[in-house]
């Protein structure tokens, strides 16, 4: 399914805030990896983090899922000084060169790596430390979890977003029962019925549902 129209997609990044060189960078030497781009957010969807990073007043944010960092940046640009990003993934390979593009970026005082699974990094917050922001763009059979994880510890008025909600129209398609797809449609249902929390589902990019603690 056509998500976004090349023409649409063409249209809406000659008006977007222009990525620096930092970022075009980034994006250049993800494009050498084996996955590419291919789970690099775009542009469009960074500048909507760091504003939304900006418009909770967010200080302390979590993100599921690194890879090389694109995220990570942008939504460590959009916290206050003294704010404070917890970055979970298990991969090295990649986080290294998230890394490296952190420190480029003068962020790295803002930046708490854990290289294990998110689970058990959130199971070892702090019961009091709550989360002003979360972005989750992680492995899909795993949504359902994390979202359970991060809703309680979420402020009132705190914010995750979630990417990926579409899997290219794929969770309209009932036929489509692969794991990944099976993730993310469970999730999308909880977050519906979920009476903890305010939420949109917005045809951003692969999808993305803003979710918004009561």
């Amino acid at each position: 399914m056509d998500i976004v129209n090349p023409a649409v997609e063409e249209y809406l990044l000659a008006h977007c805030t222009p990525a620096d060189e930092l970022l075009r960078d980034l994006v250049a030497e993800t494009r050498t990896l084996p996955a590419g781009t291919s789970m690099q957010i775009s542009h469009d969807e960074g500048e909507l983090l760091t504003m939304l990073v900006q418009l909770t007043g967010a200080r302390f944010a979590v993100e599921i899922g690194v890879f090389t960092g694109y995220s990570s940046i942008c939504i460590a640009r959009g916290l206050p000084p003294g704010g404070h990003l917890l970055a979970c993934d298990i991969s090295r390979e990649w986080t290294d060169v998230a890394t490296r593009y952190w420190q480029r970026a003068g962020l790295t005082e803002r930046i708490d790596l854990r290289i294990a699974p998110a689970l058990e990094t959130l199971h070892a917050l702090p019961a009091d430390r709550a989360v002003d922001f979360a972005f989750l763009d992680a492995d899909k059979p795993g949504y359902p979890a994390y979202y359970e994880e991060l809703v309680p510890r979420l402020r009132p008025g705190g914010l995750i977003v979630v990417d990926n909600v579409l899997r290219g129209g794929r969770v309209l398609d009932e036929t489509r029962q692969d794991e990944d797809v099976r993730g993310v449609r469970e999730l999308n249902e909880m977050i519906a019925a979920d009476e903890r929390v305010q939420t949109v589902m917005l045809p951003v990019r692969d999808g993305i549902t803003l979710v918004r603690r009561r």
